[in-house]
């Protein structure tokens, strides 16, 4: 049972990160969803025991040398969303989906404000409003991609855990 759990866990991450490399047309780009914050949150909502803050920190450090940003800072901000989801799990699995969305909505507001801190200390902050969009596409996207990830683990997992 673990080990399919490892494999399903495995599985939608591998599939986040090729969908965030995934090239866009430019007018696509801003609107482009934080899929492995996404899936993250799913997970560390599923199985809180498996998906930890380590594992949050070494995907947000896959996420850093992926898009070139500076080394860290979407660790960090992945690193407290998790962790925030790790606290408040079980209220959040008894939520309806779009209380989840809502909240999924704030998680990755908060990631994107982290970045953009450590961005604009560093000089690099970008200078629109279109930096949060994925917050609003992530939140309207969550209840599909809980499906998703939540079907994927009910084959793979044989899904007891959630």
């Amino acid at each position: 049972m673990i080990a399919r759990n490892i494999k399903a866990i495995a599985l939608t991450i591998i599939v986040a990160f090729m969908l965030t490399m995934m090239p866009l047309p430019d007018w696509a780009v801003e609107y482009r969803p934080d899929w492995v914050t996404l899936v993250a949150i799913y997970w560390a909502m599923a199985l809180p025991a498996r998906m930890g803050v380590t594992f949050a920190w070494l995907a947000g450090l896959m996420l850093d040398v992926s898009h070139g940003a500076i080394l860290g800072q979407n660790a960090l901000g992945l690193v407290l969303v998790v962790f925030i989801v790790q606290l408040q799990h079980q209220r959040l699995r008894v939520a309806s989906l779009l209380q989840q969305a809502i909240v999924v909505f704030f998680l990755l507001l908060l990631k994107q404000l982290i970045v953009l801190w450590v961005s604009g200390i560093v000089g690099h902050a970008p200078h629109t409003w279109l930096f949060f969009m994925p917050c609003v596409t992530g939140a309207f996207l969550w209840p599909w991609i809980f499906i998703i990830v939540r079907d994927t683990q009910r084959k793979l997992g044989h899904g007891v855990n959630y």
